[in-house]
């Protein structure tokens, strides 16, 4: 737990953050889950043995993180916006039964043509965002 700790100390100086306990928290928050939170839902995480975090401070330390590159906005659906620790290349599933959503690996969409493209656009980056229902939402 303390290796960890440490870990997240050094990744934040490194990227020329002054290291703040909600910032931490925040960054330490991300870095446990997979389910891509909105900053309500950090926020709630935090705040739940006793609060210590407004919605202000999660929203700078969220925008702090990806301005450094240690936190992407995921958007997967209008008006709502994510959050991913995860800064490798990599696309999303959505399910549309539960909400649920789930890395893609990037090598596992290869196939797409991106020179097909009409002239004049550049492309820098893409990502794809893949909707359909996941095994639970498929027995129901």
């Amino acid at each position: 737990m303390q290796e960890q700790a440490d870990k997240i100390v050094k990744v934040l100086q490194a990227n020329g953050l002054r290291v703040t306990p909600q910032r931490f928290a925040v960054y330490a928050n991300l870095l446990g889950r997979s389910d891509h939170p909105r900053a309500e839902q950090i926020l709630q995480d935090l705040n739940q043995a006793a609060p210590q975090s407004s919605q202000a401070t999660v929203y700078s330390s969220l925008q702090a993180l990806k301005k450094v590159g240690l936190v992407r906005e995921v958007l997967l659906e209008e008006g709502v916006c994510r959050y991913d620790a995860n800064v490798d290349p990599h696309h999303h599933f959505r399910c549309q039964g539960c909400g649920e959503i789930e890395d893609i690996p990037w090598e596992q969409l290869q196939g797409i043509q991106l020179g097909s493209l009409r002239s004049g656009l550049t492309v820098g980056n893409y990502e794809v965002t893949v909707h359909g229902w996941c095994d639970r939402c498929q027995t129901h």
